[in-house]
């Protein structure tokens, strides 16, 4: 297999090829980030699959997994990242503030949730903001599909978030079944997996791949799953596709999505286009689409309150990551500032 055969099979793509203008990437070696460790990047391309260490600066360029990187063999190190097509990111749990990476370049998203009490529309539709964001085609599988005895409401009710949105109700144990998930699978493609814990990530990355990560069952309390994956790595699959595993996640803030939120929302955006006011809240305003259609049962109620909500939860997100941002920009320079005083002092001494 030829070095261009091997980048292609990764998902090299004329997207980061036509970045290699730099005259000092000669001679740098394109490799792709199969897994983020502490300090260190596991990677797989022209130089073979190898780790390498992260300096701080290094470490400053926000690599994660799915990005491609061009490496120094002097080191060897990181030179430098390339532009993605796409990235999945969210709004970091707690009161931080920081911006969580979750994976780059990202063809096929797997949105997976279960037949039982984890199927959760508000949610789905924060999934799906965050694939339209990311350029991701969304696929939604919904599994544990042996434990109901019908999954059409699951279905149906999922199918309704979006015209077009693909559906698979499936057992993620039975290999037959996941056949439907292969068609993204194929050669230098790339999807990853999100969903709460429990809801069988793993096991489907089992039956795809044929490996044995470890699986936990919910628990009979409250449908709850037992954490299993810890972090994000890169697995290749049978037919030369990638997939990208991803922990559990049962907080998903969004952050700088407002154009994805139009996408997934797209029914309550048009009609909001045919209201009398342009700026109409959709509350009480006089010949309102919005309030129309819900009243005429073409919209329901309910998903105009989450998307308001998620709307709200972006905007305000998004403003304090900016602020932020500002923040951190002013102390930076406050700081060089300092220490070009420090050095004059010092030059006058």
């Amino acid at each position: 297999m030829t070095t261009e055969d091997t980048l292609t099979a990764l998902g090299w793509r004329p997207h980061f090829a036509a970045q290699l203008v730099d005259p000092d990437d000669t001679g740098l070696q394109i490799a792709r980030v199969l897994a983020v460790h502490r300090g260190r990047i596991e990677v797989r391309g022209q130089g073979a699959h190898r780790f390498i260490d992260l300096t701080a600066k290094r470490a400053g360029l926000g690599i994660t997994v799915g990005d491609w990187v061009l490496v120094d063999e002097d080191g060897p190190m990181v030179s430098r990242r390339l532009d993605r097509f796409g990235l999945f990111q969210r709004r970091a749990a707690g009161t931080s503030g920081d911006i969580q990476l979750i994976a780059a370049n990202v063809d096929t998203l797997f949105i997976v949730t279960s037949a039982n009490r984890d199927f959760n529309v508000a949610r789905l539709e924060r999934y799906l903001a965050v694939a339209h964001d990311a350029g991701a085609y969304p696929v939604i599988v919904i599994t544990k599909a042996d434990t109901v005895e019908s999954t059409t409401d699951f279905v149906t009710e999922a199918s309704r978030l979006s015209p077009g949105l693909l559906v698979e109700a499936l057992d993620a144990r039975d290999a037959a079944q996941v056949a439907v998930l292969r068609p993204w699978c194929d050669a230098g493609q790339t999807v990853a997996l999100v969903g709460s814990s429990g809801v069988g990530k793993s096991t489907i990355i089992n039956t795809l791949a044929g490996t044995h990560q470890d699986t936990h069952d919910v628990r009979d309390d409250d449908q709850r799953g037992r954490h299993t994956t810890t972090g994000r790595s890169m697995h290749q699959l049978p037919d030369g596709g990638w997939l990208i595993d991803t922990p559990g996640m049962r907080e998903l803030q969004l952050v700088d999505v407002a154009a994805a939120l139009e996408d997934v929302f797209d029914d309550v955006t048009k009609l909001a286009k045919e209201c009398r006011f342009a700026d109409c809240t959709h509350t009480t305003e006089p010949d309102c689409a919005v309030l129309a259609a819900i009243e005429s049962g073409e919209l329901d109620a309910d998903r105009l309150k989450r998307y308001r909500k998620l709307l709200s939860e972006d905007r305000r997100n998004t403003e304090s990551l900016a602020v932020r941002r500002a923040r951190d920009r002013s102390t930076g320079k406050l700081y060089k500032s300092i220490q070009a005083g420090k050095r004059r002092e010092k030059g006058s001494e």
